[in-house]
């Protein structure tokens, strides 16, 4: 069984226990007094195996199962059978790490979800095949074309602050995606520049 199908597995699995278990939940969660003051450093980790609810889960891991197993194969090609499992993990901590800089001893903050690991995943995907087909709400989008959006709407919507949704989280994980692809084999960028006719 592929990492991709295992984290999936995983992440479902303690969803599901989180949701049945309110103190379970609240242990996983980023909540960043606990990292700050009571050293939960695991909390970087955990955060991105609870979610909300059933929708946030489904989504995440849509995403993580159409995206994630090609970009396992081309990792684990370049860094060994767990490069995919490092990546994804690091991406979570790489993806949270802005928030708690921000709300270190803010106590109302928490965060939860892998939607910045599935996001640098996606990122990842989006710089080997720019030009593929991504659905969106039943529409084709070039993958180049979403990524602009994405981007795009991240921003406006952190500026904004209305939603409970960590776009920043969204945003790191987009970067660290790209930037960790290129930097494991520089040769992806100019292959994507050529790609969007600019290489």
């Amino acid at each position: 069984m592929s990492s991709t199908l295992i984290l999936i597995a995983i992440t479902a699995l303690v969803s599901w226990s989180a949701w049945q278990q309110p103190r379970l939940l609240e242990r996983l969660l980023f909540w960043s007094p606990a990292v700050t003051r009571g050293r939960e450093v695991e909390r970087f980790v955990t955060y991105g195996l609870v979610h909300g609810d059933f929708q946030h889960l489904l989504f995440n891991m849509i995403t993580l199962y159409f995206f994630g197993r090609l970009i396992e194969q081309f990792i684990n090609q370049q860094i060994g059978d767990l490069g995919f499992v490092f990546f994804y993990v690091s991406a979570l901590i790489v993806s949270i790490f802005p928030s708690w800089m921000k709300h270190r001893d803010d106590p109302t903050y928490r965060s939860l979800g892998a939607s910045g690991a599935v996001t640098a995943v996606l990122f990842a995907f989006i710089l080997l095949q720019p030009w593929s087909m991504i659905i969106v709400f039943v529409l084709p989008v070039p993958a180049i074309l979403y990524a602009v959006f994405y981007v795009g709407y991240s921003l406006y919507m952190q500026r904004m602050g209305q939603d409970n949704i960590n776009h920043s989280a969204h945003l790191w994980g987009a970067v660290y995606g790209v930037t960790f692809i290129v930097a494991m084999q520089p040769r992806v960028l100019s292959h994507f520049l050529s790609q969007l006719g600019l290489g």
